[in-house]
C-alpha cells in the first residue's frame, strides 16, 4: 500500500524456468503482469517484468530473426535488404523438431552450438529421433554427448569460442535487459584452421545456396561491421549500431512497456484471464522438477558438486522430503530408480540416490540433464510449447 500511494511503485518481478516449464505457464506468468498493471508498476523507473535468460544471446538470437514464426514485417525487411524472397510457412520449434525427425520429415539436423541431445526432454525419443536423420552436424566449442547421437552421416565442425582472438574482430550480443554489446575474445585459439560461427554459416550458404540477391556470402563473412550494417537496414532499434555497440557498456534496445507503448487493439495495456489450472497426480506419486546444479553452465559444462545445496561427486541424485522417504521405506543415499507417468506410458531412469532434503511433501527434484529422460517430450507449455520439466508424474 506504500508503494503505491508514494507514487513510486517500485517493483521489479524477475524470473526464470521456474514459471516457464509448467502447463499453465503462459497464464502463470500472465497473472504476474496483471499485478504490475495493477500497482502500475510498469513503464517506470525501478519497475516492470523482467524473464531471466540462462545464455547471454538467448534474447539476441530471437531480435535478429532466429525464430520459427518471424512476423512479415521482418521477413519484408529481410527480403528488400537481401533482394530475395524468404519462405513464409512457419517452422518447427524444439518439441515438433524433434517429433519431426522422429516421423522422418526433418532429415537434416544442424546444430550451432548447443547439447541438444542432452538438452532437449525425453531423452531416449530425442536420440530416436536424430538417429533417423540422413545428417546431424553439430557446430561446436568443445565436445559433448550429443556428437555420440548421430544420423546416418554425422559432421563435427569445430568453431572459434566468444573468448578466443577472431583475428581482433568484435561479435555483438544481447543480454537478459536488451542490452547490445560488443564481445571481443582474447584467447590464443587451440589451431589457426579454426573458423568462426559467422564464416561457417558463410561458408555453407555459399556451398548450397550460392551468392543471391544480394547476398555476398563470404564478403559479409570478412567483416562483421558488413553484417551489423544488415541487422541495422532489417531491425528496428539497430540505428548507427557499429557506432554504439562499441561504446562503453552499449545499448539499450527499444522496449516498447518501458515507453508505455502498447502495440494492442486498444492501443492501452490489457488484462488478462485463465481459468484456474493445477497439476495434480495420483495419490502416492510425486512431482518432480529438474533443475541446474551450482557447477553448471547451461547445457555443455556440468561438474559434479553443487554448492547451491551441499552436494559433493554426484549429480545422478534425487532430492525429497525426508518424511515423503520415510513412509517409502527409502534411506539417505539408497539407490532408487524413477518412473515417469504421461498418457502416452512410462518412461524410466535408473540408480538415482535419494538424498533428504528440506522441500514440501510430494515433490521431488533431480538435475538437468540426468533426469532429462523422464520428461515427456508430449507435455509442455498450452501457449508456448515449452516442456514441463517443473511438472513431471514419477
Amino acid at each position: 500500500a506504500k508503494l503505491v500511494s508514494s507514487g513510486e511503485r517500485r517493483l521489479i518481478t524477475c524470473w526464470a524456468m521456474g514459471l516457464t516449464q509448467h502447463r499453465n505457464a503462459v497464464a502463470t506468468i500472465r497473472e504476474v503482469v496483471n499485478l504490475h498493471l495493477m500497482l502500475g508498476a510498469i513503464g517506470r523507473p525501478g519497475a516492470g517484468l523482467c524473464p531471466v535468460r540462462g545464455h547471454s544471446n538467448v534474447q539476441g538470437d530471437r531480435t535478429v530473426g532466429v525464430w520459427e514464426m518471424m512476423p512479415e514485417s521482418f521477413l519484408a525487411a529481410l527480403d528488400k535488404q537481401a533482394g530475395i524472397t524468404s519462405p513464409r510457412k512457419h517452422g518447427w520449434d524444439t518439441v515438433a523438431s524433434i517429433l519431426a525427425m522422429r516421423r522422418g520429415e526433418g532429415k537434416v539436423f544442424f546444430g550451432l552450438g548447443g547439447n541438444f541431445a542432452q538438452a532437449t526432454p525425453d531423452t531416449d525419443l530425442t536420440a530416436d529421433a536424430l538417429r533417423k536423420c540422413r545428417l546431424t552436424c553439430h557446430v561446436s566449442t568443445k565436445l559433448n554427448r550429443s556428437h555420440l547421437v548421430t544420423g546416418k552421416r554425422a559432421l563435427i565442425l569445430p568453431c572459434l569460442g566468444r573468448s578466443d582472438d577472431d583475428r581482433g574482430r568484435s561479435v555483438t550480443c544481447e543480454n537478459s535487459m536488451g542490452v547490445v554489446q560488443a564481445s571481443r575474445g582474447r584467447l590464443t585459439p587451440v589451431s589457426d584452421q579454426m573458423l568462426s560461427e559467422p564464416e561457417i554459416i558463410a561458408r555453407l550458404g555459399e556451398a548450397v545456396v550460392g551468392d543471391v540477391g544480394n547476398i555476398r556470402w563470404r564478403w559479409l563473412a570478412e567483416d562483421y561491421d558488413r553484417i551489423r550494417d544488415w541487422i541495422e537496414a532489417v531491425v528496428p532499434g539497430f540505428e548507427n549500431y557499429n557506432e554504439r555497440v562499441m561504446k562503453p557498456g552499449g545499448f539499450y534496445l527499444p522496449n516498447p512497456a518501458k515507453e508505455r507503448i502498447w502495440n494492442t487493439d486498444t492501443g492501452k495495456a490489457n488484462f488478462s484471464a485463465a481459468e484456474l489450472d493445477a497439476f495434480k497426480v495420483k495419490a502416492g506419486r510425486f512431482i518432480l522438477q529438474t533443475l541446474r546444479s551450482h557447477d553448471q553452465f547451461n547445457t555443455t559444462v556440468y561438474g559434479p558438486h553443487d554448492r547451491y545445496r551441499g552436494i559433493s561427486n554426484g549429480r545422478r541424485i534425487v532430492f525429497m522430503n525426508p518424511l515423503d522417504l520415510g513412509d517409502l521405506g527409502i534411506g539417505p543415499l539408497q539407490a532408487v530408480d524413477l518412473t515417469s507417468h504421461w498418457e502416452d506410458g512410462e518412461r524410466c531412469a535408473g540408480n538415482f540416490l535419494a538424498i533428504p532434503y528440506d522441500m514440501p511433501r510430494g515433490m521431488a527434484a533431480a538435475y538437468f540433464p540426468e533426469a532429462n529422460a523422464l520428461v515427456p517430450v508430449g507435455s509442455y507449455a498450452k501457449g508456448s510449447n515449452t516442456p514441463t520439466s517443473k511438472s513431471v508424474e514419477i
